[in-house]
C-alpha cells in the first residue's frame, strides 16, 4: 500500500498486507481516513522479497549500495533477526544484481524457513477475530505497544500481559510424516496421548508446522487427526524466544 496523496511525496508510508485480504485492508483503511488528502492504494509497480539468513548482513548492504536504484528498501525483518531481511524494489528488478551470489527459492522454502522458527504470518496463520495478540506471541515480534493507545482490544492486551497469565501460544511444530496437501480442516484439534484436548493446528506444509497449543501440554506425546489416521507430532521452544519470558 502507498498512503500518499501522490508518488512524489518521499518517503511513501507502504503497508505489507496478506494479498488475500487486499481489497478488504483498503476499506477498512478507507472508513478512518474521513477527511483527511490521502490516497491509499495497491504499490503494483514495487515488489517484495523475503532475503533469509544466509548471508551476512554486512554484505547485503555493501550490496545493496552499488544497486540504489533498483533497491528501494532493504531493512531487517522488524519481528525478529532469524527472519533475515525484507527488501523493496521495483518490479522486474534483478535481483541476482542487488544480492549478488543469492538464490532465488520458492515461496514453499519461504513458510518451511517460517514454521520451522514457529512465526505466524498472513489469515491463515492469524485468523481476524479468532488469533489473540499475545498468544501469537506478536510481544516477542515488535507487534504490540503497551505504552501507546488506544487500539481495539488494548485494554484487555495490556492487563494480561502486566497480570495474567498466558496458556497457549503458536509453537512450531514437527510431524512424524509429511501432511496431506489441503485435507486438514482449518482449526484441526491437537490431542494428547489420553484423548485430552492440547491445542489446534494452524497451517503447515510438508512435516512442519504451526499450531496453537497449552504450554502445560507441549511435553507430552501429541498426535493429530487426519482423515481417520493418527499423526503424530512434537512441539517446541523456538530459540529466538526471549530467555527471560516469564510469560
Amino acid at each position: 500500500f502507498r498512503l500518499h496523496a501522490s508518488p512524489e511525496e518521499e518517503p511513501h508510508i507502504l503497508l505489507e498486507c496478506d494479498g488475500g485480504v487486499l481489497d478488504a485492508i483498503q476499506k477498512h483503511l478507507k472508513l478512518y481516513k474521513i477527511r483527511r488528502k490521502v490516497n491509499i492504494a495497491p504499490c503494483l509497480d514495487l515488489s517484495l522479497w523475503a532475503v533469509v539468513p544466509g548471508e551476512q548482513a554486512g554484505d547485503i548492504t555493501s550490496s545493496l549500495a552499488k544497486s540504489a536504484d533498483q533497491a528501494l528498501i532493504l531493512t531487517p525483518d522488524p519481528r525478529t533477526e532469524v527472519m533475515g531481511w525484507r527488501l523493496i524494489t521495483k518490479k522486474g528488478a534483478n535481483l541476482a544484481e542487488i544480492i549478488p551470489g543469492s538464490h532465488i527459492g520458492n515461496i514453499q522454502d519461504y513458510h518451511r524457513h517460517r514454521y520451522k522458527q514457529g512465526i505466524p504470518e498472513g489469515v491463515k496463520d492469524l485468523p481476524p477475530g479468532v488469533a489473540l495478540p499475545l498468544e501469537s506471541n506478536l510481544a516477542y515480534m515488535n507487534g504490540i505497544s503497551f505504552t501507546k493507545g488506544c487500539y481495539i482490544g488494548q485494554e484487555l492486551t495490556a492487563r494480561t500481559h502486566h497480570m495474567g497469565v498466558i496458556r497457549k501460544r503458536l509453537l512450531p511444530v514437527h510431524f512424524s510424516a509429511p501432511l496431506p496437501k489441503d485435507s486438514i480442516p482449518e482449526g484441526a484439534e491437537i490431542l494428547t496421548e489420553s484423548g485430552k484436548s492440547a491445542g489446534k493446528f494452524r497451517a503447515g506444509g510438508g512435516e512442519l508446522g504451526i499450531a496453537l497449543l497449552r504450554l502445560a501440554n507441549i511435553n507430552e506425546p501429541l498426535c493429530l487427526h487426519i482423515a481417520g489416521d493418527k499423526v503424530k507430532l512434537t512441539a517446541s521452544i523456538p530459540e529466538w524466544w526471549p530467555k527471560t519470558a516469564s510469560k
